[in-house]
């Protein structure tokens, strides 16, 4: 059954005095507990698709359906909630806020939505992303992969269905984003997520379930692994 999918998704650019074709009729389907990778090259459309698929840009037509919900069918601020308690985004740049503790940036989420922080099932998060010694600490006093690791805890501690991983290795040596993805596959399979990354790292991207690859804004393959 698909958690999330698409339906002659297009989303189109004016610039300067011509069109930009981002996406062009992207049909997309992802089962629930996959973990899919999206490989393009730079200006392919993999991020506006991932983007799309966040809720965080509408599309110039077509729909984005998550957990049988139709994005078209709600307002902005319904979106805004529905997003955040359904989906959990891991970002290249981390986008973690600089005076807030660890522990405060992976808790942040959960009490802006107004919802009561599992204090266990936290706990249990940053014990198998191996962070439990870190929660006081302030972001700038940890390495890129302690970062990303605490991004990916604040993505699963709000306990969403999805998690969107925008590139989150770009900013990683290699034996660390090994470790990272390694970590993200571990995570979702123990709390029981779905994740959609976008690449263009081919090596990272073979350790997902499934590839889907697009280029100029168009899906060209998708092989199952």
């Amino acid at each position: 059954m698909d958690i999330l999918k698409t339906q002659a998704l297009k989303k189109y650019y004016v610039h300067v005095d011509h069109q930009v074709r981002a996406l062009e009729d992207v049909n997309v389907g992802i089962e629930e507990g996959e973990f899919v990778a999206i490989v393009g090259t730079s200006g392919s459309g993999k991020s506006t698709l991932l983007h799309m698929l966040g809720g965080l840009d509408r599309p110039t037509s077509g729909e984005v359906i998550v957990e049988g919900k139709a994005y078209s069918s709600l307002s902005e601020e319904e979106l805004t909630i529905f997003r955040r308690r359904h989906i959990g985004f891991v970002f290249q740049n981390y986008n973690l806020v600089p005076v807030l503790n660890v522990e405060e940036n992976i808790t942040l989420p959960i009490e802006l939505d107004g919802s009561v922080v599992d204090q266990a099932y936290v706990k249990k998060i940053v014990e198998t992303l191996g962070i439990e010694s870190k929660l006081q600490n302030m972001p700038n006093t940890l390495s890129g992969g302690q970062q990303q690791r605490v991004a990916i805890a604040r993505a699963l501690a709000s306990k969403p269905a999805i998690i969107l991983a925008d590139e989150p290795t770009g900013n990683l040596d290699t034996k660390t984003s090994m470790e990272v993805i390694g970590l993200l596959k571990v995570t979702s399979k123990m709390f029981h997520q779905t994740i959609v990354m976008i690449t263009h790292n081919e090596e990272i991207a073979q350790l997902a379930d499934r590839i889907i690859r697009i280029e100029d804004g168009e899906i060209v393959g998708r092989n199952n692994k």
